[in-house]
């Protein structure tokens, strides 16, 4: 990995950190910041803090989904069925 991607990684692993209510408490304060454009650092911090939030809720939210999809009742997990032969158990 190069020293970019690293970076990358080691914000990725701080961000994964953040508790979401937390960011939720946060998200109107840079929604608003976004939303008042201005030509500087500020308003563009805001805009990356705001996208922050939105990935960690987005994030959640498709794992949560997932959780939910894999412990659904009624699925058990089961051998795939070969293609063109009939699934066969032996039966004692």
């Amino acid at each position: 990995m190069n020293s970019l991607e690293n970076s990358l990684n080691k914000i990725a692993e701080s961000i994964l950190h953040f508790d979401e209510a937390s960011l939720s408490f946060l998200w109107e304060k840079y929604k608003n910041k976004t939303e008042q454009f201005s030509a500087s650092p500020e308003w563009e911090k805001a805009v990356i803090v705001f996208s922050i939030i939105n990935t960690v809720r987005a994030k959640n939210a498709i794992f949560n989904e997932m959780l939910l999809k894999n412990k659904t009742p009624g699925k058990t997990a089961q051998p795939e069925k070969p293609q063109g032969k009939p699934y066969l158990k032996l039966v004692k």
